[in-house]
């Protein structure tokens, strides 16, 4: 992913007004971000722990997306299984993301959701750059490289029933 400045970020949210755009809190750390290793950029709300955000490059455009999920207390052997990266995690670590479909659609309330991993960390878990806990990344017969597509074209079909 290219390195991305505030107002590139702000622009690109897709399901939420100009003036909602304007008033999500930004990442503070956009300069230390390993740009290269991330399929995209996701983040959470420091004064909604049941916000988070998301954007990523799709078709040659900028897509961002606000997301909700629910506060939820699992137990350490619950595991849940990432929709985009298929990394496990136990407990909290993956969460119901849901966000408002766009026009008319996310106007009457309307949302679609995907189980993703709570930290947002999933480019970096298929790179093998974070490591989840024990048994969270099963051994695949695909290559990394097929792993981050998989990853990207997951992240793609969840962002195609936003925009519909």
């Amino acid at each position: 992913m290219n390195p991305l400045t505030e107002q590139d970020i702000r622009t690109s949210f897709v399901n939420c007004s100009k003036g909602e755009a304007q008033r999500l809190p930004m990442p503070r750390d956009l300069a230390e971000r390993p740009w290269a290793e991330l399929d995209f950029l996701g983040w959470g709300d420091p004064g909604a722990p049941d916000r988070t955000y998301l954007v990523t490059e799709r078709a040659g455009d900028l897509v961002g997306v606000t997301l909700r999920f629910p506060a939820q207390r699992r137990g350490y052997l619950h595991r849940s299984m990432c929709s985009l990266c298929l990394t496990t995690h136990p407990g909290s670590g993956v969460s119901l993301m849901t966000a408002r479909r766009t026009g008319r659609a996310g106007r009457d309330g309307n949302s679609v959701g995907v189980y993703m991993c709570t930290d947002l960390a999933c480019s970096l878990y298929v790179r093998g750059l974070k490591k989840p806990a024990p048994g969270g990344r099963f051994e695949e017969s695909l290559t990394m490289a097929e792993q981050i597509e998989r990853t990207k074209d997951n992240l793609s079909a969840f962002l195609a029933k936003v925009l519909e």
